[in-house]
C-alpha cells in the first residue's frame, strides 16, 4: 500500500511517516541507500547524523518527505524529526533536506518540506497547533520558517517575548536533543536571543555570512538574522513556531504572496522527475 503519493509535476512526492516501522528490509535498504546517495551529492563528506546515519533507528522518530523520479531515482529528501515535550505535545523539528544538484531549481525543497509539515498537522493535528522547530545558520531557512509559520521566535515579525510553550521547546532541544539536531556538547544556548552559539564549529554545517547562495531573496530577513548570529563562532539560530491548518494553506501559496510581505529592519538546509511507480511501497 502506497502512503500519501501525489504527482507533482515530474515528480513523485512521498510521504513516509516512522517508515522502520512499516517497510519490509528489502524496501528500507533501498530506501536508506537512496537517502545516502542523494546526501553524498550535497556534502564532500558524509555527517554521522539523521538518517543519513542509514540504521532502522534512525528512522525511528522521522517524518521523511521524498521526491522521486521518474527513472526511480529519488531527487531528494526532507526528514524531520519528532520530538515528545511534556505539557506541549509533539513537535515537529524541520531537520535535514537535501536536493541532487540535477534537480535544484524545481522548488523541491519547498515542496518537499511542506508535505512533511502539512501531512503532519492532517494525521496529528488536523484541528489546532502543530508546534514546529529549526536550527540553522542558513539565512534562507531561517527567513522562510518566519514568513510560513506562526509566531515563530525569534523572528522580525513577532514582537512579543517566547511564551512558556516557546520555552520548554528550546529548553529540551538544549538538554536532551544535542544528538539528533547534530548540536556541539559545548555549544552555549544563549535563551535571550534563543541562539546556539557554537553550535556547529568546524563543521560541514558551518556557514560563512557573506555566501550569498544561503541568503534569503528577502535582505532585510537576511540582516535581522544576521544581527543574531556570530558565523565566525559557528553560531545557529533555534526557531520555535507552530502551524496550524490556516498555516498550511498560507504555505502552499507563500511562494505567490510572499512579495507581498516585508520584514521590519534589524531548519539546516542542504541544497546540492513523472513518475508512476516508486520502489518504496508500504
Amino acid at each position: 500500500m502506497n502512503l500519501d503519493r501525489k504527482t507533482n509535476g515530474t515528480y513523485d512526492i512521498q510521504l513516509l511517516v516512522r517508515p522502520n516501522r512499516k517497510l519490509s528490509e528489502g524496501s528500507f535498504e533501498h530506501l536508506a541507500s537512496e537517502v545516502r546517495e542523494v546526501a553524498a551529492t550535497c556534502f564532500d563528506e558524509l555527517p554521522e547524523y539523521q538518517i543519513i546515519r542509514g540504521t532502522r533507528r534512525s528512522y525511528d522518530d522521522k517524518v521523511v518527505a521524498v521526491a522521486w523520479r521518474a527513472d526511480g531515482k529519488m531527487a531528494g529528501f526532507c526528514s524531520c524529526l519528532l520530538i515528545q515535550v511534556p505539557e506541549v505535545g509533539e513537535v515537529l523539528h524541520l531537520g535535514l533536506t537535501c536536493v541532487r544538484p540535477e534537480d535544484r531549481g524545481a522548488g523541491l525543497t519547498h515542496k518537499l518540506t511542506r508535505k512533511a509539515v502539512a501531512g503532519t498537522l492532517l494525521r496529528r493535528r488536523p484541528v489546532g497547533r502543530l508546534w514546529v522547530s529549526n536550527c540553522a545558520a542558513v539565512l534562507s531557512s531561517l527567513g522562510n520558517v518566519a514568513m510560513h509559520f506562526h509566531k515563530v521566535y525569534p523572528s522580525p515579525f513577532t514582537t512579543t517575548p517566547p511564551s512558556e510553550k516557546h520555552l520548554k521547546i528550546a529548553r529540551l532541544i538544549d538538554r536532551e536533543y544535542r544528538d539528533e539536531i547534530f548540536i556541539h556538547t559545548d555549544a552555549h544556548f544563549d535563551a535571550d536571543d534563543f541562539v546556539m552559539r557554537g553550535s556547529v564549529a568546524g563543521t560541514v554545517f558551518e556557514k560563512e555570512e557573506g555566501d550569498s547562495r544561503f541568503h534569503h531573496r528577502q535582505n532585510s530577513l537576511n540582516e535581522f538574522y544576521k544581527g543574531l548570529m556570530d558565523f565566525s563562532n559557528g553560531d545557529e539560530v533555534l526557531q520555535i513556531g507552530y502551524a496550524s491548518a490556516f498555516a498550511a494553506v498560507r504555505h502552499v501559496v507563500g511562494r505567490k504572496k510572499s512579495r507581498h510581505r516585508k520584514a521590519v529592519p534589524g531548519t539546516r538546509k542542504v541544497l546540492r522527475g513523472k513518475k508512476r511507480s516508486h520502489p518504496i511501497a508500504l
